[in-house]
């Protein structure tokens, strides 16, 4: 057995060298599907630094104004200030600076100037012509890519308008439409030409695109049909696609619904729907249908006659999971409840009822668990416990379907489970010069992962064009941490954006959620924890002393003897491994014996709050303050990208065969 050593030994858990780990530590940025830093323009919005703010986060998302009211957030429920009581309100706070400098200033300078250079391949395209069809988040994030990289963008819109599902799903009250236009015309003033009314497989076909010069194709056609159930009476007068109703009410078209409503289904669409339901049907708003600007103006009018026609609606919501299961963000629950919207939760759809062909009623039984043990979705249900919930109108949003169409084998494009199939590493189609990405491959998903799948798709069809491959790499360095954190910042709760009252909202069409005044949004801002800053700890000049375990707030510091740690195996082949013995031989000692052997530092990282306390305390300067920072940059290699499929064609701008 190897003699004790005489010093007193400690060892920090993490591992200094991995750039994954301290990467991690950025939950925010790391939870986001395009990595934007939120932690960098929350803090520069808490100190007063809005135009850098901006940038931040512009950066790496072209539709950064719009995801500042409607996005999924994932940075906020991935927020590690969560763990200690509530996360930042990260989107709210986008919203803040976007409205100060984004392109609803109708001002395009910041946003073209905020475009991140660093996640361009470093060559350029030579203009060849690249088809996108689709105009919604995934086909103009990848027009916004091509475009900046040198090649000739048209974009194909079967709508009159373009935006996608921005324009005809998300409800008016929550996004609004001038945004939308304004966030499109940035990228179009880019050089992006755009075609209306042009739907594929009616107007034109891929084929015929091919036949046009079109070196490349893109398809983001999202999934434009609504699911519905199988249930005895769905095709009775009354049962409608949500989807296509929320269209319809997105566009000031009318859609006649009776008094007592029911939506089925339990996530943010199917509130969308049902929230949108509650407001006034304002189908005057279809005369005016031609000039949309005149429409949103007068929607407020129009939507106060509606209600004193309409004050006895009732909407009611039924879903299969229980109220604390239901998947639509917590918010949207909330809010579709004060606006009088009826939840009948753990109730299971099995007829819809009717008299003379008309909708009366829905009939569920108890739905006793959703998932089975496996977590797999296996819903039981007890017949024996019916509720018949009255009604003259049912919509169903339980999920959206694709349509494929337009598709025919010369396309070569293949499909599979109602979905185009793709290489799930470059959205490349089974025809070699055909990409696609976002709903239409991968199902629905957030805003956010659809622009995320367009970067790597627009990544891929330029290095199918160039006969490269275009890797991202990241870029890492450690710096002194100079920073001061707001008095009581730790102790500040979360407040949410302000929103109109319940009875405005449910009277109007007005947008519900109202921008944070300035001094509300620093002051929230001022929470973030700052997660890129870290203690990082010196074992050579610690002397045990014990002084930063002691001084910790949140008491996650703790000198923890090797006797304690015995059935930890990754713990004590740390240590043996900084002791220069094997875990066997440290094994050996007894309780007694590793308590005089050392001791191992941990740190519970998930509830630091910086406060910088315990470097301050320490005598030898062992633990120091400093900022890990990092961001990611596409290199490019000059050889064909063995993911591709390039169909042995002499590459533009190579001189030989692949």
């Amino acid at each position: 057995m190897p003699p004790i050593p005489q010093d007193n030994l400690q060892f920090e858990l993490a591992d200094p060298s991995s750039a994954d780990y301290w990467m991690k530590m950025v939950k925010c940025q790391d939870a986001c599907p395009v990595h934007t830093n939120a932690c960098g323009y929350v803090t520069a919005i808490a100190e007063g630094r809005y135009q850098e703010a901006y940038s931040i986060a512009r950066a790496t998302n072209p539709f950064a104004s719009i995801c500042g009211r409607v996005c999924g957030a994932p940075c906020e429920v991935n927020c590690r200030r969560g763990d200690l009581d509530s996360p930042i309100t990260i989107r709210a706070l986008k919203r803040f600076v976007n409205e100060q400098f984004g392109p609803e200033t109708g001002d395009f300078t910041h946003y073209h100037a905020g475009a991140n250079e660093r996640m361009l391949s470093p060559n350029r395209g030579d203009y060849e012509r690249i088809a996108v069809i689709g105009a919604g988040v995934s086909g103009l994030t990848v027009a916004h890519d091509l475009t900046r990289l040198g090649y000739k963008v048209t974009v194909f819109e079967a709508n009159s308008d373009p935006g996608g599902m921005l324009m005809v799903g998300v409800p008016i009250y929550r996004l609004p439409r001038e945004l939308v236009r304004a966030e499109i015309n940035a990228i179009l003033s880019m050089g992006v030409d755009l075609k209306c009314n042009q739907k594929l497989g009616r107007d034109f076909t891929i084929q015929s695109l091919r036949e046009e010069g079109y070196k490349a194709i893109f398809l983001g056609v999202g999934l434009p049909k609504g699911r519905k159930l199988p249930l005895p009476g769905s095709d009775t007068a009354g049962v409608f696609d949500g989807l296509e109703f929320l269209k319809a009410f997105n566009e000031g078209k009318p859609m006649e619904l009776g008094k007592k409503i029911v939506v089925i289904g339990g996530g943010n669409v199917a509130f969308d729907v049902a929230r949108s339901a509650v407001r006034p049907r304002a189908v005057e708003m279809a005369d005016a249908r031609s000039d949309m600007e005149r429409t949103e103006r007068i929607a407020y009018d129009v939507a106060r006659s509606a209600l004193r026609l309409s004050g006895d609606k009732e909407v009611h919501l039924v879903c299969l999971e229980d109220r604390h299961e239901m998947p639509a963000d917590e918010i949207e629950i909330e809010e579709g409840e004060e606006e009088g919207v009826k939840l009948h939760t753990a109730r299971g759809p099995r007829e819809i009822l009717s008299e003379g062909g008309y909708v009366t009623g829905l009939r569920t039984v108890k739905c006793t668990s959703v998932f089975d043990e496996a977590g797999k979705f296996n819903p039981k249900f007890d017949e024996s416990f019916v509720e018949d919930i009255a009604a003259d109108t049912i919509m169903f949003a339980i999920g959206q379907t694709s349509d494929l169409s337009f598709l025919n084998e010369a396309d070569g494009v293949e499909t599979e489970r109602g979905l185009i199939k793709v290489d799930p590493e470059t959205y490349q189609t089974t025809a070699p010069d055909v990409f696609a990405c976002g709903d239409i491959a991968h199902g629905p998903r957030l805003f956010i992962h659809a622009i995320a799948s367009a970067q790597i798709a627009a990544r891929s069809m330029h290095d199918y064009l160039r006969g490269t491959r275009t890797d991202v790499v990241v870029r890492k360095r450690w710096l002194p941490a100079d920073y001061t954190m707001t008095p009581g910042w730790d102790q500040l709760t979360r407040h949410n954006p302000p929103a109109l009252e319940a009875e405005q909202r449910a009277a109007t069409l007005n947008i519900v959620e109202i921008n944070f005044p300035e001094a509300e949004a620093r002051q929230q801002a001022a929470r973030c924890l700052r997660c890129n800053i870290n203690t990082v700890f010196d074992t050579s000049t610690c002397i045990a002393c014990n002084g930063c375990v002691d001084v910790c707030p949140e008491n996650l510091i703790k000198l923890v003897g090797l006797d304690q740690l015995r059935g930890d195996a990754f713990l004590m082949k740390l240590a043996s491994e900084s002791a220069g013995i094997t875990a066997e031989q440290l094994q050996a000692y007894s309780n007694e014996e590793l308590r005089e052997f050392g001791a191992i530092m941990l740190k519970d990282e998930s509830t630091c709050i910086r406060c910088a306390m315990c470097a301050s305390r320490c005598p030898t300067q062992a633990i120091k303050m400093e900022r890990f920072d990092f961001y990611r940059e596409c290199v490019t290699i000059n050889a064909p990208n063995p993911k591709l499929k390039l169909n042995g064609k002499l590459l533009s701008g190579q001189n030989s065969t692949v």
